[in-house]
């Protein structure tokens, strides 16, 4: 019997999701995206405050809410199939594995966790749960990321040599990720993102980290962390990648790629809230293209459902999550070192699948934008994960 059937999840179905912690990513974007799945459903909310569970589930007709000493409760009470968990990010563990456990489907925000250990232990416990584990890639979901894999695929760009990446974005100071330090900092916050992406644009592991820098502006106001780092990653084949990651500058997301025969740019790259574009240049020739807007977090959610319900295994499952963190661990100990940390071998079995992602894309009940009833919230949006 397959998951899907054990679990009464059948065509027509609908998957129960629990949604744990309801900090901005859950309220501005994976709440309002649930209406664009058609195969997915909010029933209970777990919180440390009780009093944003009401208001929060007065406005999307959820009225079973726990708190986090009440989650074994929650896994018990047979009455969701999955959660969605956006806890910070050094708090997936404690959610991730008892879940598993109780064979309770996982979609966990980026990065899993905040070391390879924890991701190991999640990962350990999925191996042998019957649910599900997924990661919170949602540009794997978004047509210009997809396009521009298609177009590295198609060798059009010639041998790829180097990855460049500028994500920056302006943090207050009282801002709950300027409070505890760099587990919530630019690099497990904001790294995930260029690490993610030049994996997938290389279809390939990073070797080593090459070097690493960071930088504390005085005026920024925030924790004891780098606000600012710069990092090299070397990969097989000679290929380098270079990014940016700040807590301290104007708001900026960009990535490019350079081949022996063309380039391409990306620009936005990360955000959601608007079309992200991206400039192709193949020799002499240079053409641009505005992909259409859609709802990431609809997307990844209506994939992971169908995932479920259909009992099929996700793309990026715990194993893509572990492999950025391989690396953002690898990050923190260069700044530490001041010197190049070689990463241990590491291969991914599996890599983005454009077809299926462009089906999943296609499915979608809405392309509509997240928060675009609420004023001030279809804008621009900086990720938070």
């Amino acid at each position: 019997m397959s998951i899907a059937s054990a679990l009464g999840l059948t065509s027509g179905k609908k998957v129960r999701y629990a949604f744990v912690a309801l900090g901005d990513i859950t309220q501005e974007a994976m709440l309002p995206g649930v209406a664009h799945t058609g195969n997915s459903e909010v029933v209970a909310f777990v919180t440390g405050d009780p009093e944003k569970a009401s208001g929060v589930g007065k406005q999307y007709g959820v009225t079973a809410s726990y708190t986090y000493d009440q989650f074994d409760e929650l896994l018990a009470s047979g009455t969701i199939d999955a959660i969605y968990l956006a806890t910070p990010n050094w708090r997936h563990a404690e959610f991730a594995i008892p879940a598993l456990k109780a064979g309770i489907h996982v979609l966990a925000e980026k990065p899993l966790e905040v070391s390879t250990e924890k991701c190991r232990a999640i990962l350990n416990v999925a191996e042998t749960s019957p649910a599900k584990l997924m990661v919170a890639y949602r540009l794997h979901f978004e047509p210009a990321t997809l396009a521009t894999i298609d177009l590295i695929r198609s060798g059009k760009l010639g041998d790829l040599l180097t990855f460049s990446s500028t994500f920056t974005q302006m943090v207050s100071p009282e801002n709950h990720r300027a409070r505890n330090g760099v587990e919530a900092g630019p690099i497990f916050d904001m790294g995930p993102y260029p690490v993610n992406a030049a994996r997938y644009v290389f279809g390939d592991e990073p070797t080593e980290v090459v070097s690493a820098v960071g930088v504390r502006h005085p005026n920024a106001g925030l924790g004891d962390f780098d606000d600012t780092v710069a990092v090299t990653l070397r990969f097989p084949g000679n290929r380098l990648a270079q990014f940016v990651l700040s807590y301290y500058g104007n708001t900026l997301d960009t990535y490019a790629v350079v081949g022996t025969k063309g380039s391409v740019e990306v620009n936005p790259a990360y955000m959601y809230g608007k079309p992200l574009e991206h400039t192709v240049t193949l020799g002499e020739s240079k053409s641009h293209a505005s992909f259409k807007n859609t709802d990431h977090f609809g997307g990844e959610l209506k994939y992971f459902s169908d995932c479920i319900l259909e009992d099929r295994e996700p793309e990026p499952d715990g194993e893509e999550g572990y492999a950025d963190v391989r690396v953002l661990e690898g990050i923190v100990q260069a700044l530490k070192t001041g010197g190049p940390v070689a990463l241990e071998p590491f291969t991914r079995t599996k890599r983005i699948d454009t077809k299926a992602q462009e089906e999943t894309l296609r499915a979608q009940k809405s392309p509509a934008l997240v928060n675009t009833s609420n004023p001030g919230k279809g804008k621009d949006k900086v990720p938070k994960n």
